[in-house]
């Protein structure tokens, strides 16, 4: 079974469509990025996947379970990571490790404490007295300590700097992610996630521009840095972009064989901020 299905969803506020008809499906085991710019949708997926918000349309399970009809089942089942603060800042940190002992009943109050005793966060400090990136680190380990099968993280590291950004996901995948959990991450912070992820959803005005695992990704598009004189060449197998950089002209194609192109020049593989970005102008018709 699928940890998240989510069929054809739609969600409006007012005239702002902020899904429409989007799809996203992540199996057990796997890390799904929900990639998009601002405004593309991410957040509001989030929300409506775990009935935070209500869809006009569509089917969506996660974990089985319908996200609005069975939202205490589903959250017992499932760690959320806002990307703004939830926690409560009236609490001392060994105050809400109480807390959630007395509220989740899988909660290892043990492991929570060993996670923080690797921080500078101190047991008796006020929530409203931790920086940002402390912030982060007590909400993880928090998180950590709930052994759930799904954990879902909203632009996790929004804000942080590039230490504590790649201490959140070296712990993510030291001490949480095994074949029977599953992630699910948005961001717009593509580069600094690209390696840990085994799934893409690539979404944009609130529908999925691409839907793919990485192996199939990396086995679909190619990029061709071009020589300027076989340029007319490699354009009639119809790039979805090009695009000038400081060593030369680059052309990203869908579905080529890069045998087909590698006498036009150098042929690799595109980022996944490359690919996006010609995802886009090609789904809005810009010229290339």
């Amino acid at each position: 079974m699928n940890i998240v299905e989510a069929r054809g969803v739609r969600k409006s506020y007012g005239a702002v469509r902020a899904l429409d008809g989007f799809d996203l499906v992540l199996p057990p085991g796997r890390i799904l990025g929900l990639i998009g710019p601002n405004g593309s949708g991410k957040t509001t997926a989030i929300k409506t996947l775990l009935g935070l918000a209500r869809a006009d349309a569509g089917e969506i399970s996660v974990l089985g379970l319908d996200p609005r009809r069975q939202r205490p089942a589903l959250m017992s089942r499932t760690g959320y990571i806002a990307d703004v603060g939830t926690l409560p800042r009236w609490m001392r940190v060994d105050q809400l490790l109480t807390f959630m002992a007395g509220v989740h009943p899988d909660f290892d109050r043990a492991s929570a404490e060993r996670a923080l005793t690797a921080t500078d966060i101190r047991p008796r400090a006020k929530i409203r007295e931790l920086s940002k990136g402390m912030n982060v680190q007590l909400h993880l380990a928090v998180m950590l300590a709930v052994r759930t099968e799904l954990l879902v993280l909203d632009e996790p590291t929004l804000g942080l700097d590039i230490l504590h950004r790649q201490r959140f996901y070296d712990r993510l995948m030291n001490e949480y992610w095994n074949a029977t959990r599953s992630i699910l991450i948005t961001t717009h912070e593509v580069r600094e996630i690209e390696h840990l992820l085994t799934d893409v959803v690539l979404i944009h005005h609130g529908r999925a521009l691409l839907a793919a695992s990485m192996q199939n990704i990396g086995e679909r598009f190619v990029k061709l840095a071009v020589r300027r004189e076989r340029l007319a060449d490699a354009e009639l197998l119809k790039p979805l972009q090009r695009r000038q950089t400081p060593t030369g002209l680059e052309l990203i194609y869908a579905d080529v064989d890069p045998a087909h192109l590698a006498p036009f020049g150098e042929v690799g593989r595109p980022t996944l901020p490359e690919l996006f970005v010609a995802l886009v102008e090609a789904a809005e018709g810009r010229p290339s």
